[in-house]
Protein backbone atom coordinates (compact mmCIF):
# COMPACT_ATOMS: atom_id res chain seq x y z
CA UNK A 1 0.00 0.00 0.00
CA UNK A 2 1.45 3.42 -1.19
CA UNK A 3 1.48 5.86 1.56
CA UNK A 4 4.53 8.14 0.15
CA UNK A 5 5.57 9.78 -2.51
CA UNK A 6 7.04 7.54 -5.24
CA UNK A 7 8.39 10.48 -7.95
CA UNK A 8 10.42 13.52 -7.57
CA UNK A 9 9.39 17.04 -8.20
CA UNK A 10 11.22 17.29 -11.53
CA UNK A 11 9.55 13.91 -12.50
CA UNK A 12 6.15 14.81 -12.18
CA UNK A 13 6.42 18.82 -13.28
CA UNK A 14 8.03 16.35 -16.35
CA UNK A 15 4.51 13.81 -16.54
CA UNK A 16 2.40 17.27 -15.80
CA UNK A 17 3.79 19.76 -18.82
CA UNK A 18 3.05 15.74 -20.46
CA UNK A 19 -0.27 15.38 -19.78
CA UNK A 20 -1.51 18.76 -20.46
CA UNK A 21 -4.30 19.06 -18.53
CA UNK A 22 -5.30 22.40 -16.37
CA UNK A 23 -4.85 22.03 -12.98
CA UNK A 24 -6.18 24.04 -10.22
CA UNK A 25 -5.11 25.59 -6.93
CA UNK A 26 -6.73 25.11 -4.06
CA UNK A 27 -7.18 25.64 -0.29
CA UNK A 28 -9.50 24.80 2.71
CA UNK A 29 -9.19 24.27 6.35
CA UNK A 30 -11.87 22.60 8.91
CA UNK A 31 -11.84 22.65 12.56
CA UNK A 32 -13.25 19.23 13.55
CA UNK A 33 -12.45 16.76 16.24
CA UNK A 34 -10.50 14.17 14.75
CA UNK A 35 -10.05 10.43 17.34
CA UNK A 36 -7.26 9.60 14.95
CA UNK A 37 -5.29 11.89 12.75
CA UNK A 38 -2.93 8.73 11.45
CA UNK A 39 -5.37 6.64 10.36
CA UNK A 40 -7.26 10.17 8.35
CA UNK A 41 -3.99 11.07 7.16
CA UNK A 42 -3.44 7.61 5.24
CA UNK A 43 -7.17 7.53 4.01
CA UNK A 44 -6.59 10.91 2.09
CA UNK A 45 -3.31 10.20 0.41
CA UNK A 46 -4.96 6.90 -0.78
CA UNK A 47 -7.66 8.93 -2.14
CA UNK A 48 -6.21 11.86 -3.72
CA UNK A 49 -3.21 10.53 -4.88
CA UNK A 50 -5.67 8.57 -6.92
CA UNK A 51 -6.93 11.74 -8.28
CA UNK A 52 -3.27 12.77 -8.77
CA UNK A 53 -3.57 15.70 -6.60
CA UNK A 54 -0.78 16.76 -5.27
CA UNK A 55 -0.39 19.74 -2.00
CA UNK A 56 0.66 20.25 1.34
CA UNK A 57 -1.64 19.28 3.72
CA UNK A 58 -1.60 19.24 7.57
CA UNK A 59 -3.73 16.90 9.86
CA UNK A 60 -3.83 17.16 13.32
CA UNK A 61 -6.48 16.37 16.57
CA UNK A 62 -7.92 20.01 15.72
CA UNK A 63 -8.98 19.52 12.10
CA UNK A 64 -7.25 19.96 8.87
CA UNK A 65 -5.50 22.95 6.51
CA UNK A 66 -5.10 22.20 3.25
CA UNK A 67 -3.19 24.27 0.37
CA UNK A 68 -3.43 22.09 -3.31
CA UNK A 69 -3.32 21.12 -6.92
CA UNK A 70 -6.26 19.15 -8.94
CA UNK A 71 -6.45 18.46 -12.05
CA UNK A 72 -9.69 20.29 -13.54
CA UNK A 73 -10.81 16.94 -15.11
CA UNK A 74 -10.63 15.36 -11.31
CA UNK A 75 -11.55 18.52 -9.71
CA UNK A 76 -16.04 16.71 -8.44
CA UNK A 77 -14.22 13.40 -7.54
CA UNK A 78 -11.96 14.97 -5.76
CA UNK A 79 -14.76 17.11 -3.50
CA UNK A 80 -16.40 13.54 -3.12
CA UNK A 81 -13.67 12.79 -1.26
CA UNK A 82 -14.16 15.41 1.16
CA UNK A 83 -17.89 15.26 1.36
CA UNK A 84 -17.21 11.61 2.85
CA UNK A 85 -16.28 13.63 6.14
CA UNK A 86 -19.18 15.08 7.93
CA UNK A 87 -17.50 17.92 9.15
CA UNK A 88 -16.25 18.85 5.23
CA UNK A 89 -19.97 18.05 3.60
CA UNK A 90 -20.24 21.65 2.21
CA UNK A 91 -16.73 23.02 2.68
CA UNK A 92 -15.76 26.58 1.02
CA UNK A 93 -12.92 25.63 -1.80
CA UNK A 94 -10.89 28.98 -2.09
CA UNK A 95 -9.98 28.63 -5.57
CA UNK A 96 -6.65 30.90 -6.69
CA UNK A 97 -7.23 33.37 -8.92
CA UNK A 98 -4.25 32.76 -10.89
CA UNK A 99 -3.44 29.06 -11.67
CA UNK A 100 -0.15 27.61 -12.05
CA UNK A 101 -0.16 23.45 -13.08
CA UNK A 102 3.49 23.85 -11.11
CA UNK A 103 1.97 25.52 -8.19
CA UNK A 104 2.89 21.91 -5.91
CA UNK A 105 4.59 18.88 -7.06
CA UNK A 106 4.58 16.44 -4.30
CA UNK A 107 1.47 15.00 -2.17
CA UNK A 108 2.79 15.78 1.41
CA UNK A 109 0.10 15.27 3.99
CA UNK A 110 1.95 15.58 8.06
CA UNK A 111 0.14 14.64 10.66
CA UNK A 112 1.17 17.90 13.57
CA UNK A 113 0.13 18.70 16.87
CA UNK A 114 -2.57 21.53 15.28
CA UNK A 115 -2.85 22.83 11.98
CA UNK A 116 -1.71 25.90 12.66
CA UNK A 117 1.16 26.93 15.20
CA UNK A 118 -0.62 29.64 17.62
CA UNK A 119 1.02 29.15 20.50
CA UNK A 120 -2.26 28.96 22.54
CA UNK A 121 -3.52 26.84 25.35
CA UNK A 122 -7.15 26.04 23.90
CA UNK A 123 -8.69 24.19 27.24
CA UNK A 124 -8.62 27.74 28.76
CA UNK A 125 -11.06 29.54 26.16
CA UNK A 126 -13.91 28.31 23.72
CA UNK A 127 -12.51 28.18 20.12
CA UNK A 128 -16.00 27.69 18.61
CA UNK A 129 -17.24 31.72 19.94
CA UNK A 130 -15.61 33.03 16.73
CA UNK A 131 -15.77 36.73 15.23
CA UNK A 132 -18.90 37.58 12.54
CA UNK A 133 -17.71 36.49 8.89
CA UNK A 134 -17.81 39.01 6.60
CA UNK A 135 -18.01 38.97 2.82
CA UNK A 136 -16.37 41.07 1.00
CA UNK A 137 -19.18 43.84 0.39
CA UNK A 138 -19.56 44.28 4.34
CA UNK A 139 -15.66 44.04 4.91
CA UNK A 140 -15.52 47.08 2.81
CA UNK A 141 -18.42 48.71 4.10
CA UNK A 142 -17.23 48.40 7.57
CA UNK A 143 -13.97 49.03 6.39
CA UNK A 144 -15.34 52.71 6.01
CA UNK A 145 -16.59 53.35 9.65
CA UNK A 146 -14.50 54.90 11.36
CA UNK A 147 -14.77 53.27 14.29
CA UNK A 148 -12.58 50.31 12.46
CA UNK A 149 -9.28 48.90 13.15
CA UNK A 150 -7.53 46.56 10.71
CA UNK A 151 -5.91 44.14 11.64
CA UNK A 152 -3.50 41.81 9.19
CA UNK A 153 -2.72 38.85 10.85
CA UNK A 154 -0.02 37.50 8.90
CA UNK A 155 3.73 37.39 8.70
CA UNK A 156 5.71 40.67 7.14
CA UNK A 157 6.85 39.01 4.46
CA UNK A 158 3.55 39.07 3.65
CA UNK A 159 2.03 41.45 4.41
CA UNK A 160 4.90 43.70 2.22
CA UNK A 161 3.76 43.10 -1.36
CA UNK A 162 0.24 43.74 -0.47
CA UNK A 163 -2.07 43.91 2.47
CA UNK A 164 -5.57 46.11 3.03
CA UNK A 165 -5.55 50.05 3.21
CA UNK A 166 -4.93 51.60 6.56
CA UNK A 167 -4.25 47.72 8.07
CA UNK A 168 -2.18 47.17 11.07
CA UNK A 169 0.58 45.11 9.74
CA UNK A 170 2.58 43.30 12.46
CA UNK A 171 6.21 42.85 12.16
CA UNK A 172 6.21 39.35 13.23
CA UNK A 173 7.85 36.27 11.52
CA UNK A 174 5.38 34.22 13.08
CA UNK A 175 1.30 33.81 13.70
CA UNK A 176 1.78 33.53 17.25
CA UNK A 177 4.24 36.45 17.98
CA UNK A 178 1.35 38.75 16.79
CA UNK A 179 -1.38 37.27 19.23
CA UNK A 180 0.08 39.02 22.18
CA UNK A 181 1.35 41.97 20.39
CA UNK A 182 -2.40 43.31 19.29
CA UNK A 183 -3.55 42.38 22.65
CA UNK A 184 -1.31 44.98 23.88
CA UNK A 185 -1.52 47.64 21.77
CA UNK A 186 -5.31 47.63 21.44
CA UNK A 187 -5.81 46.83 24.94
CA UNK A 188 -7.82 50.47 25.45
CA UNK A 189 -10.26 49.73 22.52
CA UNK A 190 -11.66 46.57 23.31
CA UNK A 191 -15.33 48.30 23.69
CA UNK A 192 -15.19 50.88 22.14
CA UNK A 193 -14.06 49.55 18.63
CA UNK A 194 -14.75 47.66 15.96
CA UNK A 195 -11.63 44.74 15.54
CA UNK A 196 -11.86 44.04 12.01
CA UNK A 197 -8.74 40.86 11.00
CA UNK A 198 -7.81 38.90 8.15
CA UNK A 199 -5.18 36.51 6.38
CA UNK A 200 -4.77 34.41 3.54
CA UNK A 201 -7.41 31.92 3.97
CA UNK A 202 -9.40 32.47 6.65
CA UNK A 203 -7.64 30.09 9.13
CA UNK A 204 -5.66 32.39 11.57
CA UNK A 205 -8.35 34.37 12.10
CA UNK A 206 -10.68 31.71 12.71
CA UNK A 207 -8.62 30.83 15.74
CA UNK A 208 -7.45 34.56 16.66
CA UNK A 209 -11.40 35.96 16.14
CA UNK A 210 -12.05 33.76 19.13
CA UNK A 211 -9.00 34.53 21.37
CA UNK A 212 -9.62 37.81 21.25
CA UNK A 213 -13.62 37.78 22.06
CA UNK A 214 -11.80 35.36 24.79
CA UNK A 215 -9.58 38.31 25.95
CA UNK A 216 -12.55 40.68 26.24
CA UNK A 217 -12.89 42.55 22.81
CA UNK A 218 -16.54 42.88 21.88
CA UNK A 219 -16.91 43.76 18.11
CA UNK A 220 -14.74 41.13 16.73
CA UNK A 221 -14.88 40.84 13.10
CA UNK A 222 -12.83 38.49 10.11
CA UNK A 223 -13.15 38.06 6.54
CA UNK A 224 -14.47 35.28 5.49
CA UNK A 225 -12.04 32.99 3.13
CA UNK A 226 -9.37 35.79 3.62
CA UNK A 227 -7.90 37.77 0.73
CA UNK A 228 -8.18 34.42 -1.41
CA UNK A 229 -12.08 34.76 -1.72
CA UNK A 230 -12.38 38.27 -1.36
CA UNK A 231 -10.33 38.48 -4.38
CA UNK A 232 -12.55 36.62 -6.02
CA UNK A 233 -16.20 38.20 -4.80
CA UNK A 234 -14.69 41.33 -5.80
CA UNK A 235 -14.24 40.33 -9.18
CA UNK A 236 -17.52 38.45 -9.43
CA UNK A 237 -19.63 41.29 -7.64
CA UNK A 238 -17.70 44.15 -9.71
CA UNK A 239 -16.38 45.59 -6.17
CA UNK A 240 -13.94 47.77 -5.09
CA UNK A 241 -10.49 46.46 -4.16
CA UNK A 242 -9.53 47.77 -0.61
CA UNK A 243 -6.68 45.26 -1.00
CA UNK A 244 -3.53 46.55 -3.00
CA UNK A 245 -0.48 44.50 -3.90
CA UNK A 246 -0.16 41.29 -4.52
CA UNK A 247 -1.33 38.13 -2.12
CA UNK A 248 1.16 35.89 -1.21
CA UNK A 249 0.71 32.13 -1.23
CA UNK A 250 2.75 29.24 0.31
CA UNK A 251 3.19 27.20 -2.65
CA UNK A 252 5.80 27.37 -6.02
CA UNK A 253 3.58 30.73 -6.85
CA UNK A 254 4.96 32.76 -3.94
CA UNK A 255 1.96 35.73 -4.85
CA UNK A 256 -0.96 35.86 -6.94
CA UNK A 257 -2.13 39.32 -8.09
CA UNK A 258 -4.77 41.10 -6.22
CA UNK A 259 -4.61 44.70 -8.15
CA UNK A 260 -1.65 45.98 -10.37
CA UNK A 261 0.04 48.51 -7.22
CA UNK A 262 3.21 47.53 -6.88
CA UNK A 263 3.80 48.37 -3.39
CA UNK A 264 7.52 46.98 -2.33
CA UNK A 265 10.64 47.26 -3.80
CA UNK A 266 13.68 45.19 -4.52
CA UNK A 267 15.40 44.64 -1.92
CA UNK A 268 19.14 44.50 -3.40
CA UNK A 269 18.44 47.84 -5.39
CA UNK A 270 15.04 49.39 -4.46
CA UNK A 271 13.54 48.98 -7.40
CA UNK A 272 9.48 48.48 -6.94
CA UNK A 273 9.29 45.70 -7.60
CA UNK A 274 6.77 42.69 -5.76
CA UNK A 275 8.24 39.47 -7.07
CA UNK A 276 9.37 36.70 -4.47
CA UNK A 277 12.40 34.47 -4.77
CA UNK A 278 14.61 31.96 -2.76
CA UNK A 279 18.27 32.41 -3.04
CA UNK A 280 20.01 29.98 -5.56
CA UNK A 281 22.22 28.75 -2.74
CA UNK A 282 21.15 25.63 -1.15
CA UNK A 283 22.80 27.01 1.72
CA UNK A 284 20.92 29.88 2.35
CA UNK A 285 17.41 29.54 0.51
CA UNK A 286 16.74 32.99 2.37
CA UNK A 287 13.44 34.38 0.83
CA UNK A 288 13.68 38.09 -1.01
CA UNK A 289 12.50 40.14 -3.36
CA UNK A 290 14.05 39.96 -6.45
CA UNK A 291 13.60 42.59 -9.41
CA UNK A 292 14.58 41.11 -13.10
CA UNK A 293 17.92 43.31 -13.66
CA UNK A 294 19.26 42.02 -10.13
CA UNK A 295 18.14 38.36 -10.38
CA UNK A 296 20.29 38.24 -14.24
CA UNK A 297 22.96 39.74 -12.41
CA UNK A 298 22.85 38.01 -9.23
CA UNK A 299 21.70 34.81 -10.40
CA UNK A 300 18.53 34.58 -8.13
CA UNK A 301 21.16 35.11 -5.43
CA UNK A 302 20.73 36.90 -2.32
CA UNK A 303 24.25 38.63 -1.76
CA UNK A 304 27.62 38.45 -3.65
CA UNK A 305 29.32 35.51 -1.41
CA UNK A 306 25.77 33.37 -1.78
CA UNK A 307 26.69 34.02 -5.83
CA UNK A 308 30.32 32.66 -5.49
CA UNK A 309 29.72 29.60 -3.62
CA UNK A 310 26.95 28.53 -6.71
CA UNK A 311 29.69 28.71 -8.82
CA UNK A 312 31.50 26.03 -6.93
CA UNK A 313 31.74 22.59 -7.46
CA UNK A 314 28.66 20.39 -6.30
CA UNK A 315 30.73 18.57 -4.07
CA UNK A 316 32.19 21.84 -2.87
CA UNK A 317 28.51 23.11 -1.89
CA UNK A 318 27.32 20.58 -0.02
CA UNK A 319 31.40 20.35 2.30
CA UNK A 320 30.25 23.95 3.20
CA UNK A 321 26.90 23.64 4.41
CA UNK A 322 27.54 20.27 5.77
CA UNK A 323 26.09 20.65 9.77
CA UNK A 324 24.52 23.91 9.32
CA UNK A 325 20.16 24.51 9.84
CA UNK A 326 19.51 27.13 8.00
CA UNK A 327 15.79 26.06 7.14
CA UNK A 328 14.74 28.94 9.42
CA UNK A 329 16.32 31.73 7.25
CA UNK A 330 13.75 30.70 4.35
CA UNK A 331 11.03 33.08 5.30
CA UNK A 332 13.25 35.46 7.42
CA UNK A 333 13.84 37.90 5.00
CA UNK A 334 14.04 40.55 7.22
CA UNK A 335 16.39 39.63 9.40
CA UNK A 336 19.42 39.74 6.56
CA UNK A 337 22.10 42.38 6.99
CA UNK A 338 22.56 41.20 2.99
CA UNK A 339 19.56 43.25 1.84
CA UNK A 340 19.77 47.00 1.86
CA UNK A 341 15.94 47.84 0.82
CA UNK A 342 13.60 45.66 3.29
CA UNK A 343 10.36 47.41 5.09
CA UNK A 344 7.97 45.63 7.36
CA UNK A 345 5.78 47.08 10.56
CA UNK A 346 4.11 50.18 9.47
CA UNK A 347 3.67 49.89 5.83
CA UNK A 348 2.39 52.54 2.76
CA UNK A 349 -0.90 52.38 0.86
CA UNK A 350 0.85 54.39 -1.58
CA UNK A 351 1.76 52.49 -4.86
CA UNK A 352 5.47 52.41 -5.92
CA UNK A 353 4.75 51.43 -9.08
CA UNK A 354 1.74 49.51 -11.72
CA UNK A 355 2.61 46.39 -12.73
CA UNK A 356 3.07 45.71 -16.52
CA UNK A 357 1.08 42.68 -18.27
CA UNK A 358 3.91 40.87 -18.95
CA UNK A 359 3.59 36.99 -19.27
CA UNK A 360 4.74 35.20 -16.03
CA UNK A 361 7.28 32.94 -16.51
CA UNK A 362 5.38 30.70 -13.83
CA UNK A 363 2.27 30.01 -15.83
CA UNK A 364 1.78 27.80 -17.91
CA UNK A 365 3.25 27.39 -21.30
CA UNK A 366 0.40 27.75 -23.97
CA UNK A 367 2.58 26.13 -26.61
CA UNK A 368 3.24 22.20 -26.89
CA UNK A 369 6.51 21.14 -25.21
CA UNK A 370 8.44 18.35 -26.49
CA UNK A 371 10.83 17.08 -24.33
CA UNK A 372 14.32 16.82 -25.75
CA UNK A 373 16.98 16.42 -22.98
CA UNK A 374 18.84 17.50 -20.08
CA UNK A 375 21.40 19.75 -18.71
CA UNK A 376 24.47 18.72 -18.40
CA UNK A 377 26.61 21.16 -17.51
CA UNK A 378 27.47 25.50 -17.99
CA UNK A 379 30.25 27.20 -18.56
CA UNK A 380 29.91 30.56 -16.77
CA UNK A 381 32.88 32.50 -18.57
CA UNK A 382 31.58 31.52 -21.87
CA UNK A 383 27.65 31.84 -21.26
CA UNK A 384 27.41 27.92 -23.01
CA UNK A 385 25.01 25.45 -21.57
CA UNK A 386 25.83 21.56 -22.87
CA UNK A 387 22.59 19.54 -22.73
CA UNK A 388 22.49 15.67 -23.84
CA UNK A 389 19.38 15.04 -26.62
CA UNK A 390 17.23 11.80 -25.30
CA UNK A 391 14.43 12.19 -27.30
CA UNK A 392 13.46 13.63 -31.05
CA UNK A 393 15.71 16.06 -32.97
CA UNK A 394 16.50 19.46 -32.49
CA UNK A 395 16.87 22.16 -35.39
CA UNK A 396 18.53 25.02 -36.19
CA UNK A 397 15.61 27.90 -35.79
CA UNK A 398 14.03 25.73 -33.37
CA UNK A 399 11.62 27.69 -30.54
CA UNK A 400 12.94 25.59 -27.40
CA UNK A 401 12.79 26.21 -23.71
CA UNK A 402 14.89 25.60 -21.08
CA UNK A 403 13.14 25.33 -17.53
CA UNK A 404 14.28 24.41 -13.80
CA UNK A 405 12.91 25.08 -10.17
CA UNK A 406 15.45 28.04 -10.04
CA UNK A 407 15.58 29.03 -14.25
CA UNK A 408 11.57 28.99 -14.35
CA UNK A 409 10.98 29.25 -17.79
CA UNK A 410 13.09 30.35 -20.81
CA UNK A 411 12.48 30.50 -24.57
CA UNK A 412 14.80 31.01 -27.01
CA UNK A 413 14.89 30.94 -30.80
CA UNK A 414 18.16 28.59 -31.73
CA UNK A 415 20.49 30.41 -34.03
CA UNK A 416 23.72 28.23 -33.41
CA UNK A 417 24.79 25.01 -31.74
CA UNK A 418 27.49 22.92 -31.84
CA UNK A 419 26.97 18.59 -31.80
CA UNK A 420 29.85 16.50 -30.23
CA UNK A 421 31.90 20.01 -30.94
CA UNK A 422 31.34 20.95 -34.26
CA UNK A 423 29.29 23.21 -35.42
CA UNK A 424 25.52 21.45 -37.30
CA UNK A 425 22.38 22.45 -37.99
CA UNK A 426 20.92 19.53 -36.27
CA UNK A 427 20.90 17.01 -33.41
CA UNK A 428 19.79 13.20 -32.98
CA UNK A 429 19.45 11.34 -29.84
CA UNK A 430 23.02 10.80 -27.81
CA UNK A 431 24.36 13.76 -29.41
CA UNK A 432 25.72 16.64 -26.98
CA UNK A 433 24.72 19.51 -27.94
CA UNK A 434 26.02 23.64 -26.63
CA UNK A 435 25.11 26.84 -27.32
CA UNK A 436 25.19 30.24 -26.03
CA UNK A 437 22.77 31.07 -23.31
CA UNK A 438 22.13 34.27 -21.96
CA UNK A 439 21.22 33.19 -18.53
CA UNK A 440 23.07 30.92 -16.13
CA UNK A 441 21.97 27.18 -16.73
CA UNK A 442 21.59 24.30 -13.56
CA UNK A 443 22.05 20.51 -13.62
CA UNK A 444 18.49 20.18 -12.76
CA UNK A 445 17.03 22.27 -15.79
CA UNK A 446 15.27 20.21 -18.68
CA UNK A 447 15.35 21.19 -22.65
CA UNK A 448 11.91 21.23 -24.82
CA UNK A 449 11.03 22.38 -27.74
CA UNK A 450 8.38 24.12 -28.21
CA UNK A 451 5.43 23.49 -31.23
CA UNK A 452 2.11 25.20 -32.01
Amino acid sequence: MQLYNTLSAEERKELIDLAGKQRLTLSFYAYAKIEDPKKFRDDLFLAWNALDALGRIYVAHEGINAQMSVPADNFEEFRETLEVYDFMKGIRLNVAVEQDDHSFLKLTIKVRHKIVADGLNDETFDVTKKGIHLGAKEFNEILEDPNTIVVDFRNHYESEVGHFKDAITPDVETFRESLPIINEQLKDYKETKNLVMYCTGGIRCEKASAYYKHQGFKNVYQLEGGIINYAKQIKEEGLESKFIGKNFVFDNRLGERITDDIVAQCHQCGKPCDNHTNCANDGCHLLFIQCDECQAVMENCCSTECLDITHLSLEEQVRLRSGKQVGNKVFRKGKSEKLKFKHSGELSDVALAVAKKTKDIRQKIKAKKVILGKAEHYFVKAGIGLFIIENNELQLGDKILISGPTTGNQELILEKMFVNGCENSAAKIGDKVTFEVPFRVRLSDKLFKLVN
